[in-house]
């Protein structure tokens, strides 16, 4: 993969390369344009990419704007934003902050997750989630689809506290996905990984509740529902998710 991620990176398909601090975007083209997130923390470096990768390591693309980076770091865009900042006056940042608001749909979901104090329902969250497999869906899903922006609501939740609006996003995303798993032919690993994340987000946010045992019961509900729905290919990965709870409950 590393001799593909550097033919890549010479055949010059990096298409855009940008940082903001220690986060670094890029867009790479391959088969379609792929999004690649490289955030460098201390001594981890985390990497995701939109591409239907399944392997082991870093996807070609991923290697690609690394390879880049290391020749020459991109210029830090956040020292010119902070300089700019010290210069806005309230008034001017709320109508900016407003304005973009308005434009991005994703962007106001992320603000609201952060700052607001209601949250969307988990059938709310489906319907978004069933909308990206119609729009994938040709006439089966072949990609990976990226969820990222839903895990990142549920972060911005569990930031504040708010475990059970995280709770109801992780459970929008795994319930959709198996409901979904007869629309897939293809990248099995990274819907499999996607149903465990969600499952791992919904246990650790149900617990840190500190729930009675009658809402446990209902939260455990939830996931026993989940082992006998209609394909049962993912069963066996929720009956280890409500196993796994229970131990962690008792």
């Amino acid at each position: 993969m590393f001799e593909r991620g550097q033919t890549y990176r010479d055949e010059g398909r990096i298409q855009r390369l940008d940082r903001f601090d220690n986060l670094v975007t890029a867009a790479v083209s391959g088969s379609k344009l792929y999004d690649v997130t490289v955030e460098f923390g201390g001594r981890s470096v985390d990497t995701t990419c939109t591409c239907p990768y399944d392997g082991s390591g870093d996807c070609k693309h991923v290697v690609a704007v690394l390879l880049d980076v290391a020749a020459g770091p991109p210029q830090d865009a956040s020292e010119r934003v902070e300089a700019v900042l010290e210069d806005v006056s309230a008034d001017d940042l709320r109508g900016f902050v407003r304005d973009a608001l308005a434009e991005h749909a994703e962007l106001r979901e992320q603000f609201l997750a952060r700052f607001g104090d209601d949250h969307k329902s988990v059938e709310e969250y489906r319907e978004e989630i069933a909308r990206l497999f119609e729009q994938h869906a040709d006439p089966v899903v072949f990609e990976a689809i990226d969820f990222s922006r839903f895990f990142e609501i549920a972060e911005q939740y569990r930031d504040r506290d708010r475990y059970l609006a995280a709770a109801t996003v992780y459970r929008a995303v795994f319930e959709e996905v198996d409901e979904k798993y007869n629309w897939i032919d293809g990248a099995y690993d990274h819907y499999a990984r996607t149903i465990q994340t969600a499952l791992d987000g919904y246990a650790d946010c149900v617990l840190a509740t500190d729930p009675s045992p009658e809402e446990f019961d209902t939260y455990a509900g939830v996931l026993e529902a989940r082992t006998t729905t209609d394909p049962a290919i993912n069963s066996e990965q929720f009956w280890r998710a409500l196993d796994d709870l229970e131990d962690r409950y008792e």
